[in-house]
């Protein structure tokens, strides 16, 4: 537990684990740790290697002092200090930045563990999470796709919901990693209706309580009654009524060409979009960088970075810490207003 003099520290203490070390994770990590900014939102706990961040101190031209510690009782809140959980994996010293390894690939599994025994714990408030290669799991056995499916497996979740936000604009997801083709057989009334109340309910999460939500359109226009696709016809509008006689607040079908821009105007508090490429065109459109990933549904709240290991620049110096700096920010943000609908 904290000791009692941080005990009044309204900042949350955030998990971060380091990412794939032969990614640009180090690099963006020291970068947003250096940020002062940082500092007056949260404070970042990060699980890796002593020797990996060492290197990115070096590399991004630094004067961070690593700070190892057993865990979030012996944090040291101090300007220039990085609080680091030595994992301390035997050869990352010979580790490649910008290659495939499995032993990258099971360090960074590793980081994401030990989060998530603080989160569940307790002893952290939240995780915000920097990029992993998927290939680099693959390498070293790691039996989960990405993050979201990882965390569901050690806290044994049962589907749970993303949320991007960037800059007001708040997107969850009907689907995401299928085919177009399936993404548009599973719009159904059933899931759009399961879904509709699963987005209220993680907006209360976030003490998200005034709005509307808006369900976007398939089709070009929405379909046109029909006239070029029924989705909206036999899904999505007979899911929004029945949502709406249950009291929740839901318009749609609105044509996507349109409801995006309206919800950044504060017309909506949040968009349903029916499937990966609708949502996420939209918001790193919008802007790229700021495009956040929340995890709802967990025991805790995981907010991410939404772009990946980066191996073409890993090693340089040069990667930009916007995004992370961000996800370190949103998570700060909700963290605490999740933790406590979770006790209630």
């Amino acid at each position: 537990m904290l000791k009692e003099s941080d005990k009044s520290d309204q900042r949350p203490i955030l998990a971060v684990p380091m990412g794939d070390p032969n990614g640009i994770g180090p690099e963006i990590v020291v970068k947003a740790v250096d940020d002062p900014k940082t500092r007056t939102f949260c404070r970042p706990l990060i699980a890796g290697d002593a020797w990996c961040l060492e290197k990115a101190v070096e590399l991004c031209g630094s004067s961070l002092k690593i700070k190892v510690v057993s865990g979030p009782e012996a944090y040291v809140d101090e300007p220039g200090q990085l609080n680091l959980i030595d994992l301390k994996h035997q050869g990352v010293d010979k580790l490649i930045p910008g290659r495939v390894e499995a032993l990258a690939g099971q360090c960074a599994a590793d980081y994401i563990e030990k989060c998530v025994e603080l989160a569940i714990s307790e002893q952290v408030d939240g995780i915000a999470t920097t990029p992993i290669n998927k290939e680099a799991w693959r390498a070293a056995g790691i039996p989960h796709i990405g993050h979201t499916e990882m965390l569901a497996d050690l806290t044994r979740t049962r589907d749970p919901l993303t949320l991007f936000e960037t800059r007001g604009l708040r997107v969850f997801f009907l689907t995401r990693h299928v085919s177009l083709r399936q993404a548009c057989e599973l719009v159904t009334k059933e899931l759009v209706t399961h879904m509709i109340r699963k987005c209220h309910n993680a907006l209360k999460q976030l003490n998200i309580q005034d709005g509307t939500l808006a369900v976007a359109g398939l089709n070009p226009h929405s379909g046109e009654h029909g006239l070029f696709g029924d989705e909206e016809v036999t899904a999505v509008a007979p899911a929004v009524e029945i949502c709406r006689e249950e009291g929740l607040s839901v318009v749609g079908p609105v044509s996507a060409d349109s409801v995006f821009y309206q919800a950044r105007q504060g017309r909506y508090t949040a968009v349903l979009s029916l499937y990966h490429d609708q949502g996420h065109i939209a918001t790193k459109t919008l802007d790229f960088e700021r495009t956040i990933a929340l995890t709802l549904g967990l025991p805790f709240l995981r907010s991410s970075v939404d772009h990946g290991t980066a191996f073409d620049i890993a090693g340089k110096g040069i990667a930009s810490p916007v995004s992370m700096i961000e996800a370190m920010r949103l998570g700060a943000r909700y963290c605490h207003a999740y933790r406590q609908h979770l006790t209630k």
